[in-house]
């Protein structure tokens, strides 16, 4: 049996709670608070508690995904990339900027929800960014 706790931060929110990972044998079984963390303290919500359970989920994606012919099919990153870029500049030439929406989200840090908002500012060319934790 090959039991390791293995420091990290919590991918929830933008706080950066630290967390412990509990290692079993090669397979994530848990997540502890960090006591020491300055963000948390030994503390974590429930998002924290639970975030192995995300981790290790038969739901996630484990690949890009593109569609074609109408079926989500999986793809290479290169390819959902220039997909994505291809399908987006489009509807940027038909429609304008504007018909493009941002949402960021909670689940990322605060330089990578800077980071969104500035790419629909500055590329796209949007004031359309919202995000999902908006009080």
């Amino acid at each position: 049996m090959d039991y390791k706790i293995i420091p990290s931060t919590c991918s929830y929110c933008g706080c950066g709670c630290g967390v412990l990972f509990q290692v079993l044998d090669g397979r994530l079984e848990g997540t502890l608070p960090m006591k020491t963390h300055p963000v948390n303290q030994g503390k974590l919500c429930i998002k924290g508690w639970n975030l192995h359970e995300h981790v290790i989920s038969d739901k996630r994606l484990k690949s890009p995904m593109v569609k074609k012919d109408g079926q989500l099919q999986e793809a290479s990153w290169d390819e959902a990339i220039r997909t994505t870029a291809e399908r987006l500049q489009a509807i940027i030439k038909e429609h304008g900027p504007d018909s493009v929406g941002v949402l960021v989200s909670a689940k990322i840090t605060n330089e990578e929800n800077y980071l969104a908002q500035k790419f629909a500012r500055a590329v796209v060319g949007t004031n359309n960014v919202d995000h999902c934790a908006r009080l």
